[in-house]
């Protein structure tokens, strides 16, 4: 039976009948009239597992939990409505007394995650994490300078940068090829209470806040050599007992934002590259409106697509949010919402849609939608976390 292009496979009973002479017609360009159902039904199961294996292949997201007191990790799953799945509690090895908070750092190749343990010996605990189910595996320890605060690598991942808010200082230690923390390589003492040290996102400059001195601290990075060198001018100042705390780029790199603990104020600064230098635009606070009390800011993210910005507040347990201007990077406040009690550490998913923030005093972790227009938060639900939960990372893989 000629069909042009279009031929089946005989059926094991079927026999071919020879063909009647006829007049001969124009071949058929395609073959979709003479699908037979069965051919049809063949057709469909194959798209539906071809989208199958499509969407099996899809990037999963996690988030991690710091907890201090219970001395492990929380691991969740987030699927695309925001709903968390509790996949794993992870434990630190060698690990037998608490510290007072536990920050987290995930290298650029999101194969590990690092652990600062605060409390003697101090040390960075590694977990290999699988690209599958996003579940930790504990390989290896290594030594830190004194009791570290807040932790992050380099944007290479081959060195982890941390510092000390009761040393008064930070350091830099090498990372090995499997992620394991070699001995610190420099310890640079720093005003008081250094409390974040973070990469600029060239790599070529890091940059200190020294909460108690009310300044940030510059140094030139050299990532080859993995060595710090102060930058000229070697320190920023802020307001006096303002308490510079934690502070974050904007995606773009023109911009970067810093919470201020001691008095709640967000200041927006520009950023330039070449050199390093940061100069203030805007000034505005974290506290909520009606706010009466002492000030207590913590933590602040942006989102990584850089349209909005959120920092939280622990005397009144709250969240405001920004709405960020991409041409000035100035903000306009959007408003504040209750949140878990005591909230040192929050962050925001990979897709920008969801934002989690743990409790210290709450031992729990609530996730809020992100309005895609307003970066209004609301709140979908709280989860259980170990004992006082203070960090949060997310990551996406593969």
């Amino acid at each position: 039976m000629r069909r042009g292009a279009c031929r089946y496979p005989l059926r094991q009973n079927d026999k071919a009948a020879p063909a009647p002479r006829r007049t001969p017609m124009p071949r058929p360009t395609g073959c979709i009239a003479s699908i037979t159902p069965r051919a049809a039904i063949a057709t469909t199961l194959a798209f539906l597992a071809l989208i199958s294996g499509v969407r099996a292949g899809m990037a999963e997201t996690f988030a991690y939990v710091g907890n201090a007191d219970s001395n492990d990790i929380s691991v969740f799953k987030l699927s695309e409505s925001g709903e968390m799945t509790p996949v794993q509690t992870a434990a630190f090895t060698s690990v037998e007394k608490p510290g007072s908070s536990t920050p987290l750092a995930i290298t650029p190749d999101h194969r590990v995650l690092i652990a600062g343990i605060r409390s003697q010996p101090f040390q960075a605990v590694s977990f290999a994490i699988d690209p599958k189910t996003g579940q930790l595996s504990p390989i290896g320890n290594g030594p830190l300078a004194d009791s570290m605060a807040y932790i992050a690598t380099d944007r290479g991942g081959k060195v982890l940068f941390s510092a000390s808010y009761g040393g008064n200082k930070v350091a830099l230690n090498p990372l090995s090829a499997n992620g394991v923390v070699g001995e610190p390589k420099q310890v640079i003492p720093t005003g008081l209470n250094a409390h974040a040290f973070l990469p600029s996102p060239d790599n070529r400059f890091v940059f200190a806040t020294n909460l108690g001195s009310d300044q940030v601290l510059s140094f030139a990075l050299d990532a080859t050599a993995g060595t710090l060198t102060p930058s000229d001018p070697p320190a920023y100042k802020v307001p006096e007992k303002s308490g510079p705390r934690h502070f974050v780029f904007h995606p773009g790199g023109k911009f970067v934002y810093l919470i201020h603990e001691l008095n709640g104020d967000v200041a927006a600064f520009t950023y330039e590259a070449k050199s390093g230098a940061w100069n203030e635009i805007q000034r505005t606070t974290a506290l909520p409106e009606g706010f009466n009390g002492k000030p207590w800011a913590a933590d602040i993210h942006i989102t990584p697509d850089g349209r909005f910005l959120y920092a939280s507040e622990r005397t009144s347990n709250t969240l405001t949010a920004y709405k960020v201007d991409p041409t000035s990077g100035k903000l306009t406040t959007v408003g504040s919402v209750p949140t878990e009690k005591q909230p040192r550490g929050f962050n925001i998913d990979p897709s920008s849609h969801y934002l989690a923030a743990v409790g210290e005093l709450s031992d729990g972790m609530t996730v809020y939608a992100i309005d895609q227009s307003s970066g209004a938060l609301s709140k979908l639900k709280s989860y259980p976390t170990g004992k006082k939960p203070n960090w949060v990372e997310f990551l996406s893989l593969p």
